[in-house]
């Protein structure tokens, strides 16, 4: 899932899924290894450490903000998403370690009056271009996902969307002893008699563990898009009707997460072999469509499940507690780019080329120059952000005196 209340698909989700707690197939007995020396501890090379902030990575700078060749259009899409972003991007303390709050204030004033058809003069009048290591970035897509679902059950909706239920709390279960209950108390179920219990897993919340307590905020049609909507914390339910219901994470019932797509292939069931789906997720869900009971078992291999709220206003929020938009707004990992800060990407997808804002975070975007760009909602956002893995150079513009008070020269 992506930080608190971002609930959309991304490629970086088949990372996700493909991700931890594999279970293999077993097909008898493994071959035994022919035994290896072991190199004294003095021989085993240590992994040169990631720097953990964009200041100790290295910062250059980069070329002129009006060499970018920047299109009108898309910086006053930009133009529009960092004027969202100001009051959270003034405030916040910026672990990237490169900017202050007081650095973006004069563009943050400038810009709600800049006359948006002058956007590119804006962003030439007010930044300067760095470079973070060597810039090269690795860039995915993600978007909004709606399916189909209703405040009230009716035929054909028979899938409950459960709010947070009142006895998923932190506490100690009885067969932790006291010497190693430290830090935080995990999720679990409170009992009657006060002693807390894992909270109910996935299958035993299907089977009905919490049916009749009045926990049903909407009910969807499709078991496996809801399964995947899980997996991403929030999206959009669209009513026959065409009433639209935006739900996002409300909180998680503390156990076990297993990535099926991991599964499925150490299985045999995706890949690219002949008779395998393929190894994507409209690959995936075909499998779990067509092999109604083996994809409930694979869903349910899966102990995690997600509870939601209703989500009124704009939407949906990132990390910086902003709307994303489409075409617009961009996840990064904050040690390494400002939130809040404008990105240039010039990709080998000339799609997603061009100017961008760090509004958002994720659980696979992780590094210097890893980004994923949103495509909003729709099926045409869904092909888009599906489809999108890119590479190529970012360029992170700053508040102009930036470098100079860093000594980048």
């Amino acid at each position: 899932m992506r930080g608190a209340t971002r609930g959309l698909v991304s490629l970086a989700t088949l990372a996700l899924l493909a991700g931890c707690n594999v279970i293999p197939r077993v097909q008898g007995p493994a071959p035994v290894p022919s035994p290896r020396p072991v190199p004294p501890p003095s021989a085993v090379p240590t992994p040169a450490p990631v720097p953990e902030s964009a200041l100790l990575m290295g910062v250059s700078k980069g070329r002129g903000v009006g060499s970018l060749n920047l299109a009108q259009d898309d910086a006053a899409t930009a133009l529009a998403s960092f004027v969202e972003s100001c009051p959270r991007l003034i405030a916040r303390t910026d672990t990237s370690g490169l900017t202050r709050g007081d650095d973006w204030r004069p563009a943050c004033n400038a810009a709600p009056g800049w006359d948006r058809r002058d956007a590119v003069g804006f962003f030439k009048t007010w930044f300067e271009t760095a470079i973070v290591g060597d810039g090269k970035a690795f860039a995915t897509g993600y978007y909004e996902p709606e399916i189909a679902g209703v405040r009230t059950r009716r035929p054909g909706f028979d899938v409950p969307v459960y709010g947070l239920p009142p006895d998923l709390q932190r506490g100690w279960p009885d067969d932790i002893p006291p010497q190693e209950r430290t830090g935080n108390p995990p999720l679990g179920r409170r009992m009657l008699d006060g002693k807390y219990a894992p909270y109910y897993a996935r299958g035993e919340i299907e089977d009905g563990a919490l049916a009749g307590k009045g926990l049903e905020i909407a009910w969807v049609a499709d078991p496996v898009e809801f399964f995947f909507l899980q997996v991403q914390g929030s999206g959009r339910l669209r009513a026959p009707d065409g009433t639209v219901m935006r739900i996002g994470y409300a909180g998680q019932n503390g156990r076990d997460y297993t990535g099926i797509g991991a599964v499925m292939r150490q299985q045999g069931l995706i890949g690219d072999q002949p008779g395998q789906y393929p190894g994507s997720m409209q690959g995936i869900m075909a499998y779990l469509r067509d092999h109604p009971a083996e994809g409930d078992a694979l869903m349910r291999q899966n102990l995690s499940w997600v509870f939601f709220k209703e989500l009124v206003g704009d939407g949906p929020l990132g990390a910086l507690s902003v709307p994303v938009r489409a075409h617009a707004s961009v996840a990064a990992d904050p040690k390494y780019v400002p939130l809040g800060a404008p990105v240039f990407l010039d990709l080998d997808n000339p799609v997603a080329d061009g100017l961008w804002i760090a509004q958002d975070t994720g659980g696979a975007i992780k590094g210097a120059n890893r980004f994923d760009t949103f495509w909003g909602a729709g099926e045409q956002a869904r092909l888009t952000a599906g489809g999108m893995s890119a590479r190529g150079q970012a360029v992170l513009l700053l508040p102009k005196g930036t470098l100079h008070r860093l000594g980048v020269g």
